[in-house]
């Protein structure tokens, strides 16, 4: 199947961006917490140990799920979905697992080192982070729908 390559694509802003992604953190915070509750559970009621290596990797994995089930499923995470973004790889087509496993690591850095990555669309020619530029994608900003 051969993907439409005469889409007209306009690369989403970094406000945008953030904006999805604050939203897209508020859904993540509601799973996080649900992970917090069967751990509690799980401690027959009592909070969960501060240094117990599984709740922190359960936190992690849920969150890699979030995004990369998403992103797999139509490019867009319910936060893109709300402010019309779409997620691609450079050839307009629906990511890979790969794509999405680079992508999401790569964006803990972008966020994690000061959003340096996320601000370095505003200088970057393509207008892509970094992780849009090693996972080989781009986030578009649909058109309104009329």
């Amino acid at each position: 199947m051969s993907q439409d390559t005469s889409i007209t694509v306009t690369h989403a802003g970094v406000l945008v961006r953030f904006a999805a992604l604050l939203y897209d953190a508020l859904l993540v915070l509601g799973l996080w917490f649900l992970v917090g509750i069967i751990f509690v559970a799980a401690n027959q009621g009592e909070h969960a140990n501060p240094h117990n290596p599984f709740l922190p990797s359960a936190l992690f994995i849920v969150t890699l799920w979030f995004n990369t089930h998403f992103w797999r499923r139509g490019g867009q995470t319910l936060g893109m979905r709300a402010w019309r973004l779409r997620l691609l790889n450079r050839n307009k087509g629906p990511l890979t697992l790969t794509q999405c496993l680079l992508r999401f690591l790569v964006s803990i850095a972008s966020l994690g080192l000061l959003g340096l990555g996320y601000i370095w669309l505003l200088f970057d020619k393509d207008k892509l982070t970094w992780h849009d530029r090693y996972s080989d994608t781009q986030v578009i900003r649909e058109p309104k729908s009329k």
